[in-house]
């Protein structure tokens, strides 16, 4: 990994000495993603800044990569894995290498092929290439966008960087959040639609270079075209892929996967491995751990604890025999103010929330305790276009569900998208009069919903896994290296015959059985479990509720009090909404305050330029400690560290909250808990549960009103702890001695049934 920058006069002009102090700059702001090596050059139209992380040839592999005629000059951040074999295939005049970099085979591919020289590169990379003899600058990504690079331009020059910060180092760029098109944006929103539109950089005037796409300016002129080098295949299924049988596409996908993580895990110093212990990063590191030392990497938290993925890392860490570092995140720490905004400077994202705290952390440790490490692999992407989110958007219906859901999705898509007002067409009780034809009109080159949902994740793909990964990682001077983003590996999948989906990608099956014998059964057969969604959210939710409102609403204070905050926000409404979320974290979605948060933050910082993350780093706490935990005990241990002191005790009185009542059927046995009038909970007279609620009158104790219903405060404490996050039980207010008496119990009077 390495940080690249740059300005280039798009006039015929010549840089002029002003450019030295933007290029200087430029290279203090990425100093944090090549902390190795950093070069300057200016040279008649074109500056370049260069800061490198040295992964592979630390000694002879530095850049700017010249060409032996110095017509060519190339900077690239990434890796090309495949770059003995393109070296082996050049001609027998340009073998001859200058050093063992990787990406010096660029050059001599460029001089060779011109346009094409990519066609054959594997490998994650961002590169500017400057022909001095055609005077042209070329910029260019890898295949899905693993390495990011942006660019800003006017009509005498063009500024370029890998991240975005960098190029506000020319006083020309502009410095503004691109607010409406953030509010509009489906990563924000969570609309279920699916989003094949252009990836945003969510900064006005600021582009980025698309992946698998080459953009080339005539320095000249200022003319630009783009040249698209690979293609992604349609997932509609290849004809051909009938003549081989599931177990040969399986077989196919475990060998190329398996030169994938051989080609992602080799480097000259030492590789990690962030360990969720899910089947994608257990795959991972079952193929890496014979081919390197491997060192692992897992967040102990309280929802990683209660969703099962520390003690799944721990058990396929011990079936493959290498380290498990499991990194401890308390329940009592909390992002200071100062921490989140270095972090939002940092990833430049307003979807910046707790994944990308906890993936940052990781990194930290390993740059603090085992700074030998430069390169981690990750085990993402696999769900994207191996059918990881078939089960969770089913509903419980199966892959006819799941079709029939992208389907819906697809149609919610196209209604965002037509140039018509459609949508009262398929709302209330009358939908489904119109076919699905009258939305022919649009995005007529996606017929298949499977195809479409592959082509809406893989942009989600470019826009948030890659972009945030890379971000996290380079702060501390790591390169995070995606064995699933192989584009082998997207095109064979992509020729399974519609007809055979459902056998190879319902629920990863092509990913498990690639890996069945590998790994622990139960590991290869565990459902899919989001990073810290699901069960046990709350306890990850309530650290970034306490963030917002600690010190008395500070970071929410810094925020609305921002030009756009002050505009666009509601701040009665958000500090509402805080408030809520401190009594009752499950009552809301922290996640859907936190963007609009960071848009205001970020606004503010671009305007003032924090000053760059290396240099900031000093207003980090101590790296959290990695913990060895006895998991024999189910987790207790682990419980123990993690979760936060529960909000009762055995002698706090309870009762139902504002809008809450405790209604009981006709029938005379079934109870409803009603919230704002609607029947929300089913629940049977005889359980232990119901007959609780009955007793909470706001004078009677748990213990007693468990006692009285035949129960231990111990049997109910998972669904007392519930209620009170779901906002559903409340602390009975403090009565004074000669106050008014206590609330009564909850009606139970027979309501109608339903």
């Amino acid at each position: 990994m390495c940080g690249l920058g740059g300005v280039a006069r798009v006039d015929g002009r010549d840089l002029d000495e002003g450019a030295d102090a933007v290029l200087a700059t430029m290279a203090r702001t990425l100093a944090h993603r090549g902390p190795d090596a950093e070069e300057i050059l200016r040279d008649g139209p074109v500056g370049l800044a260069f800061t490198r992380l040295s992964l592979v040839d630390p000694e002879g592999g530095g850049q700017p990569l010249v060409s032996p005629d110095g017509s060519v000059v190339l900077i690239a951040n990434g890796e090309v894995y495949n770059h003995r074999a393109l070296a082996a295939g050049l001609p027998a005049g340009g073998r001859e290498l200058r050093g063992g970099s990787d990406c010096e085979v660029l050059v001599h591919l460029y001089q060779q092929k011109g346009l094409a020289f990519l066609d054959d590169v594997r490998g994650m990379f961002g590169l500017v290439l400057w022909d001095r003899r055609r005077n042209v600058l070329l910029m260019a990504r890898d295949h899905f966008g693993v390495k990011p690079l942006f660019y800003s331009r006017d009509r005498e020059r063009v500024v370029f960087a890998s991240e975005i910060k960098a190029l506000f180092s020319d006083p020309r760029c502009p410095r503004r959040v691109a607010w409406d098109e953030a509010l509009a944006s489906p990563s924000l929103t969570a609309s279920p639609a699916l989003d094949v539109s252009a990836p945003t950089t969510w900064f006005e005037g600021v582009a980025s270079v698309p992946a698998a796409t080459i953009v080339e300016i005539d320095l000249a002129g200022g003319t630009t075209r783009e040249h698209v080098y690979w293609t992604p295949p349609d997932f509609m299924g290849d004809p051909a892929a009938d003549g081989r049988d599931d177990q040969d596409i399986v077989a196919e996908f475990r060998a190329l996967l398996t030169e994938s993580v051989r080609d992602c895990a080799t480097a000259d110093v030492s590789i990690g491995l962030f360990l969720s212990g899910g089947v994608d990063s257990a795959a991972v590191a079952a193929l890496a751990a014979g081919t390197t030392s491997l060192e692992t990497f897992t967040v102990l938290s309280a929802s990683t604890v209660v969703n099962g993925d520390a003690r799944y890392a721990r058990l396929v860490a011990d079936s493959l025999g290498v380290p498990n570092h499991q990194i401890l995140f308390e329940a009592s720490h909390v992002p200071s103010a100062a921490e989140w905004k270095r972090l939002l400077w940092l990833t430049e994202m307003p979807t910046c929330g707790p994944e990308q705290y906890y993936k940052h952390e990781l990194h930290r440790h390993v740059r603090s305790h085992h700074p030998e490490i430069k390169g981690m692999l990750l085990g993402a992407a696999a769900d994207e276009f191996c059918g990881g989110y078939s089960v969770q958007t089913s509903g419980g219906r199966g892959w006819n569900g799941f079709m029939a859901a992208l389907t819906d999705m697809d149609r919610a898509g196209r209604l965002q998208d037509g140039p018509r007002p459609l949508g009262a067409w398929w709302e209330g009780v009358e939908a489904g009069l119109l076919s699905d034809a009258a939305l022919a009109h649009v995005r007529e080159g996606h017929r298949d919903p499977y195809a479409l949902f592959v082509a809406a994740k893989m942009r989600d793909v470019e826009q948030f896994n890659c972009w945030h990964e890379d971000r996290t990682a380079a702060g501390s001077g790591i390169e995070a290296r995606v064995p699933f983003l192989d584009r082998r590996l997207f095109e064979l999948v992509a020729t399974i015959p519609p007809d055979r989906r459902e056998r190879l990608l319902w629920d990863k099956a092509i990913v498990r059985e690639a890996v069945a014998g590998l790994l622990p059964r139960e590991v290869v057969d565990r459902p899919k479990v989001p990073f810290f969604y699901g069960e046990g959210v709350q306890h990850t939710h309530r650290t970034f509720i306490t963030m917002l409102a600690q010190d008395d609403h500070a970071l929410l204070e810094e925020a609305l009090a921002g030009p756009r905050g002050k505009e666009y926000l509601n701040a009665g409404r958000v500090h509402d909404l805080v408030r809520r979320l401190e009594r009752a974290p499950l009552s809301g979605h922290v996640e859907r305050l936190l963007p609009l948060i960071n848009l205001c933050l970020l606004d503010r910082m671009a305007e003032d330029l924090p000053p760059a993350p290396a240099a900031t780093a000093t207003l980090l706490p101590d790296v959290r400690a990695a913990h060895s935990v006895d998991w024999s005990d189910g987790g207790d241990e682990a419980l123990a560290l993690t979760v936060a002191p529960r909000r009762w005790d055995d002698d706090s009185r309870l009762v139902l909250a504002d809008g809450v009542a405790l209604l009981r059927a006709t029938d005379g046995t079934t109870r409803y808990l009603a919230v704002d009038g609607s029947l929300e909970y089913v629940l049977e007279g005889d359980e232990p549960w119901s007959a609780f609620l009955t007793h909470l009158d706001g004078s009677t104790t748990v213990r007693r009103a468990c006692a009285e219903a035949g129960t231990t405060t111990e049997e109910l404490s998972p669904l007392l702890t519930e209620c009170l996050d779901l906002g559903l039980l409340v602390p009975a207010p403090s009565v004074p001695a000669t106050g008014p008496a206590p609330r009564p119990a909850p009606s139970t009077e027979p309501g109608p049934t339903p």
